[in-house]
C-alpha cells in the first residue's frame, strides 16, 4: 500500500472520530476543537521520526566511496601536474618532484 492512501485513510479515520465526538459531546468542546491540531503536531513528530530512522539505517556504498576517493584523487592529481607546467611556463621553479 503507498503512503499517500495510508495517509488518507488515516485522516478520513480521524476525521470521522473528530465528527462523532463533536456529536456526542462526551469530551469538552474546546478539548474536541483542538484535536486537528493535535492530529498534525502528531504526525509532523512522526515524519520527524521516520526521517531520524531512516538515517540512523542509511545504507553506506563502500564500492562507490572507494571508486569516488580514487577518481577525486586522480583528479586532484592532474590540476597539480596542469598548475606545475602552468607555472613553469611563467618562469617560477616548482622543483624537480613530478
Amino acid at each position: 500500500m503507498k503512503h499517500i492512501v495510508k495517509i488518507m485513510a488515516l485522516l478520513v479515520v480521524m476525521s470521522a472520530l473528530w465528527v462523532s465526538l463533536l456529536q456526542t459531546s462526551k469530551i469538552p468542546e474546546s478539548y474536541t476543537l483542538l484535536l486537528p491540531l493535535y492530529f498534525i503536531v502528531s504526525l509532523g513528530c512522526y515524519g520527524l521520526l521516520m526521517v531520524g530512522v531512516g538515517l540512523m539505517q542509511f545504507p553506506t556504498c563502500l564500492h562507490e566511496a572507494v571508486l569516488f576517493a580514487t577518481v577525486c584523487a586522480l583528479l586532484v592529481l592532474e590540476d597539480i601536474v596542469e598548475a606545475k607546467e602552468y607555472l613553469k611556463q611563467n618562469g617560477v621553479d616548482v622543483g624537480s618532484n613530478s
